[in-house]
C-alpha cells in the first residue's frame, strides 16, 4: 500500500497528526462549528488536522459521512447485541435495550455528539445522505424483528416496528437538542416508554410484536 501523503496545506504550529477518526471528527466538527458545514472542505479538514487528503479518505468516504462516525460497526455490533439477546425476552424489550445501550458515551463525549446530531438532523445537505444511514438502521431493527416474529424481514410488522422505532429516537434526540441539561439516554427512555411497558394499551405501536 503507498502510505506517501499528499500534502494538503500546513498543518497547525506544534499540532500532531490526528491518528484515529474520533480525533479527525472532533477536529472537523470544531471547524463545521465556526465556519458552517458547507463552507469547510475536506482539504480545510485535512490541513487542520495535520494529515493528507489520501489520509482524510481512508478514514472517511466523504465529508458527509464524517458526522456519522463508525456509523457501520455500531450497526454490526448492535446486531450481534440483538442476536444475542434471550429468546424469552419481549421483542419491545430487546429493541429498547439495544437503542439505549447504543446510545450511551462519556461525558466529555456529549457535547461533539450533540453537534453531530445537530448536523444530521438540521444541515439540507446532510439530508438526503442520512436518509441511507436510516435504512440501513432501520433494516437491523427490521431483521431482528423479523426473527422473533418468524415473518419476511420485508413484511409490513418488522417493517413497521423499524419506522417507528427509528420515529421515537429521532424524536427524543430532538428535544434533547434543545436543552444541555438533558440526559440522551433519559430522553429516549421516555419516548420508549410510549410503547414499551403498556402492553394493555391498544394504541401501542408494537401490538401483537410486543409478547413475541
Amino acid at each position: 500500500m503507498d502510505t506517501t501523503e499528499e500534502p494538503s496545506g500546513p498543518a497547525r504550529s506544534g499540532r500532531k497528526p490526528v491518528t484515529s477518526k474520533a480525533e479527525l471528527s472532533h477536529v472537523a466538527l470544531a471547524l463545521f462549528q465556526r465556519d458552517g458545514f458547507d463552507r469547510v472542505t475536506v482539504d480545510d479538514i485535512a490541513a487542520a488536522a495535520g494529515i493528507g487528503r489520501r489520509t482524510f479518505f481512508r478514514y472517511f468516504p466523504s465529508k458527509n459521512d464524517l458526522p456519522w462516525g463508525d456509523f457501520e460497526d455500531l450497526l454490526a455490533r448492535m446486531s450481534d447485541y440483538l442476536r444475542g439477546l434471550p429468546a424469552d425476552m419481549p421483542l419491545e424489550t430487546g429493541l429498547c435495550s439495544a437503542v439505549i445501550e447504543f446510545n450511551r458515551f462519556p461525558a466529555s463525549e456529549a457535547p461533539y455528539h450533540r453537534q453531530r446530531m445537530e448536523l444530521l438532523l438540521h444541515v439540507p445537505t446532510l439530508l438526503a445522505h442520512s436518509t441511507l444511514r436510516y435504512t440501513a438502521w432501520r433494516q437491523v431493527v427490521a431483521a431482528h424483528a423479523a426473527r422473533r416474529l418468524d415473518v419476511p424481514v420485508d413484511s409490513l410488522q418488522p417493517q413497521a416496528i423499524a419506522w417507528a422505532l427509528l420515529g421515537l429516537c429521532l424524536a427524543a434526540y430532538e428535544q434533547w437538542l434543545r436543552s444541555e441539561d438533558l440526559v440522551l439516554t433519559d430522553v429516549l427512555l421516555q419516548s420508549l416508554q410510549l410503547v414499551h411497558g403498556v402492553p394493555d394499551e391498544p394504541g401501542s405501536l408494537f401490538l401483537a410484536g410486543g409478547s413475541q
